[in-house]
């Protein structure tokens, strides 16, 4: 895993862990940085970076992404897009 694989890695994680707040407490975190993040780590990721997680992220599947970083690539569900 690369450095910036690892901190998108590491911004799911966190994003995962608002959105779960969000039901436990019942707040309204402000995801869009996150987002914003994502956004901006995908696009610095080389060209020869796996396809699978270039689409997972550009398709904004995040946690197909995160699945795929753990190495859990199995466990996604195929989605209409055949991925």
């Amino acid at each position: 895993m690369t450095n910036t694989e690892r901190t998108i890695w590491e911004t799911l994680v966190q994003l995962e862990a608002a959105v779960r707040s969000m039901s436990a407490s019942g707040s309204r975190p402000d995801l869009l940085p996150f987002f914003a993040r994502l956004d901006a780590l995908t696009g610095q990721l080389p060209k020869e970076t796996a396809p699978e997680l270039l689409h997972y992220l550009h398709k904004k599947s995040y946690g197909k992404a995160r699945l795929w970083l753990e190495g859990r690539e199995a466990e996604n569900t195929r989605g209409s897009c055949g991925h």
